[in-house]
C-alpha cells in the first residue's frame, strides 16, 4: 500500500475529500517523524510502536576502491508490530 492508497482509503471510509484526507495522513506521518526526532517512541495500541535504535560508529569498506572508511554513529527508526496485529496477520 502506498501513501496515495492510504489517502484513498481514508477518503472513502470517512466521506472526506481526497485533499482533506491527504492533509490528515500527512499530519499523522509528520507527528510520528517529529516524535522520533525528539527521541520519543510512538505507540499505537493494537498496531505497534515506532522506536529508535542507536547504531555505533564502525569501520566500513568502500566497495569500489576497497578503501577503509569510518561510518559514523546514527539513529535508525524501526517498527515493532503489536500483539493484536501479529494475531490478525497470522490467523
Amino acid at each position: 500500500m502506498t501513501k496515495a492508497d492510504l489517502v484513498d482509503e481514508v477518503s472513502k471510509s470517512s466521506d472526506l475529500s481526497k485533499k482533506d484526507a491527504e492533509v490528515i495522513v500527512q499530519i499523522v506521518l509528520d507527528s510520528i517523524v517529529d516524535s522520533l526526532k525528539s527521541g520519543d517512541k510512538v505507540e499505537l495500541r493494537g498496531f505497534g510502536s515506532f522506536r529508535l535504535r542507536e547504531r555505533a560508529s564502525r569501520h566500513g569498506r568502500n566497495p569500489k576502491t576497497g578503501e577503509k572508511v569510518q561510518v559514523p554513529a546514527k539513529r535508525v527508526p524501526y517498527f515493532k508490530p503489536g500483539k493484536e496485529l501479529k494475531e490478525l496477520i497470522n490467523s
